[in-house]
């Protein structure tokens, strides 16, 4: 199959995922990582689900540290169309970069953007959704595809949606992008009706984004394009470029300006940001084991468990406990507790100890 003409996937390849460890580390971040037990990293997953959709349209964008390994998982992907940014400095210049380097190639594309780290099972509603998305697009529309939201939560942000439009059946306008709420204000957020989870997907031509970049930040868009026209020149120009996400530097002055629409779409969504995530994608009831079952033993207990650290882990009277055994780290928490494993590693980072982070 062809897929959706002239349709091109981005797919930003970053982060550690902090809140994963001693899973996810700055050497094994979390996208190249299998964490659901289904055999694929979840960039292989990501890209899978893609493919019917732009059949070879696919553009990675990861860091430099990282492009062997991304290179290695994706043998079907023309290393030409891996792109290793040479440091971190946010979405933006991710995004930005990989619009800019397919502007030059097929100036009238339109551009998805999907994380390389999130989970989607209702394959079928991804695809219409972003068939939607695509159609508004084509319209110079800045298009973010939204999560039903199911339930008040504080761990994304959201979008605020507006009349429908007349033109696109199932995309309405975007009010606001807001930030994460407090759970009184996800509450109301859910009660309401009114809002959606950000899931940071964005359709969009390229001309269209660099452009609405350029409008607050012009000198950011013009070396966009120039790293494009001289990829030679990355190593020069990606050090000045500003550290900043697509949603502060496009998409909500965008939405100020009344360009953006969403796509809302219950998807099946989760972008396991800690093992509280984690433990749902898995599924099931008692202990979840994402691994070798035999390594674990569990007596009246309830939680997920990851075994890698060559050794038994066995429970006994413990409820939505987290237990991760590796070889050199051993993290015991609750599901309740887990965005705060962050914490840990910042700590280690302050301390030296690199070699764990």
């Amino acid at each position: 199959m062809p897929g959706i003409e002239q349709f091109w996937a981005v797919v930003p390849a970053g982060g550690a995922g902090t809140r994963l460890w001693p899973l996810s580390r700055a050497g094994s971040p979390k996208f190249l990582l299998d964490l659901t037990g289904g055999g694929r990293s979840l960039l292989q997953e990501t890209v899978h689900r893609l493919r019917p959709l732009v059949d070879d349209r696919i553009l990675v964008v990861t860091g430099a540290a990282h492009r062997d390994q991304v290179v290695d998982q994706l043998p079907d992907v023309s290393p030409a169309r891996i792109v290793g940014e040479p440091s971190p400095r946010d979405s933006m210049a991710a995004i930005g970069l990989a619009a800019a380097l397919i502007e030059r190639e097929d100036p009238d594309a339109v551009i998805g953007s999907f994380a390389a780290d999130h989970v989607i099972t209702h394959r079928q509603a991804f695809a219409r959704a972003v068939t939607l998305a695509v159609d508004a697009a084509r319209d110079d529309w800045l298009v973010t595809i939204a999560i039903e939201p199911t339930g008040p939560a504080t761990a994304f942000g959201y979008v605020r949606q507006g009349a429908a439009l007349e033109a696109h059946p199932g995309a309405f306008a975007v009010e606001e992008f807001v930030e994460k709420p407090s759970l009184d204000v996800a509450r109301s957020y859910f009660a309401s009706g009114d809002y959606r989870w950000n899931a940071g997907m964005f359709v969009v031509r390229p001309r269209v984004l660099l452009d609405l970049l350029a409008a607050h930040h012009p000198d950011f868009a013009a070396s966009l394009r120039a790293v494009a026209a001289a990829p030679d020149r990355i190593e020069e120009v990606w050090p000045t470029l500003p550290r900043i996400a697509i949603d502060h530097a496009v998409a909500e002055p965008a939405a100020d300006a009344g360009r953006v629409v969403t796509v809302p779409a219950d998807l099946g969504w989760d972008d396991i940001g800690d093992f509280h995530s984690l433990a749902a994608v898995l599924g099931g009831e008692g202990v979840r084991v994402l691994g070798d079952a035999e390594q674990v033993l569990a007596e009246g207990s309830t939680g997920v468990v990851v075994p890698r650290g060559g050794r038994l882990v066995a429970l006994v009277g413990v409820d939505d406990v987290v237990v991760v055994d590796t070889p050199d780290a051993l993290l015991v928490t609750t599901r309740a507790q887990a965005q705060e494993v962050k914490r840990l590693v910042d700590r280690l980072r302050e301390s030296g100890r690199s070699d764990l982070t």
